[in-house]
């Protein structure tokens, strides 16, 4: 069975412009961790992912892979990925989610708001298992910061849903307080009975929780003035889209909406 987020029915009303250069900069970490072949990719992971036994001073990296301080492995382990599906699922969900958010507060308060919800994730999954040698990657706590905000600002907006089981394929109107309060859910339980062990790898479920803490606390304070919480739905739940319509997806940019214009 397959219950995959496609697109969104909110409006965008500026070009999410920091969003796609998010993407199209993991992207580009991606094909040069490829290039590298894949001796010298799992260097690169060590040198620039974040070890959490590193980052607290339980362990030091070998003399060649000390590339940056491990305060600063936080911040470049975001933007690199263990393989492909993890980075196009990451993206998806960025690109789904990520414009109305950078929408609700503009593009320099968007970088910092991303930047503190990957830090946050990040220090969660370090602290569940600080001794840990095994390096961390990817956009996941960040993004998981981009769900949290969503979810306050739009919790009654609809989420077209790719739905595959056997023969039946549909795609469902779901809001997003149920897609994105089932994906919350499932990252602590996930967490919770997943045993955590400091030499192990796996799902950075804590680093997903502490991410979407972090901007669900945070979104308040960075939106615009002007921008309302829990605003309502533009479509109608539970609707199941024929095949061949043409829908107004809110993942693509309205430039031309001026309903409600930011200063």
């Amino acid at each position: 069975m397959l219950f995959l987020p496609i697109y969104d029915d909110n409006p965008t009303r500026r070009t999410p412009v920091i969003t796609m250069a998010l993407i199209a900069l993991c992207v580009m970490v991606f094909l040069w961790q490829l290039s590298l072949g894949t001796r010298a990719g799992n260097l690169a992971v060590y040198s620039f992912g974040l070890v959490p036994a590193v980052l607290f001073g339980h362990a030091e990296l070998p003399e060649p892979l000390r590339v940056v301080p491990p305060w600063m492995s936080i911040i470049t382990s975001m933007f690199m990925h263990g393989g492909f599906l993890h980075l196009a699922g990451n993206m998806l969900y960025l690109w789904i989610f990520g414009n109305n958010v950078e929408d609700s507060m503009g593009r320099g308060r968007f970088v910092v708001f991303y930047l503190l919800c990957g830090t946050a994730a990040a220090l969660a999954q370090s602290f569940a298992a600080p001794t840990s040698e095994v390096p961390m990657v990817g956009a996941s706590g960040a993004i998981g910061g981009v769900l949290g905000a969503y979810l306050v600002l739009h919790p009654r907006a609809n989420v077209g849903v790719f739905f595959w089981f056997i023969i039946i394929v549909r795609v469902i109107s779901v809001p997003a307080v149920l897609v994105l309060g089932f994906w919350f859910l499932g990252q602590i339980l996930s967490g919770v009975t997943t045993p955590t062990s400091d030499d192990s790898g796996g799902v950075a479920f804590w680093a997903h929780v502490g991410g979407f803490v972090m901007g669900a606390a945070l979104i308040p304070f960075f939106k615009r003035p002007e921008v309302r919480l829990l605003e309502p739905a533009h479509s109608r739940a539970f609707e199941v889209v024929p095949p061949g319509t043409r829908l107004r997806r809110g993942s693509v940019p309205e430039a031309g909406d001026r309903r409600r214009p930011f200063r």
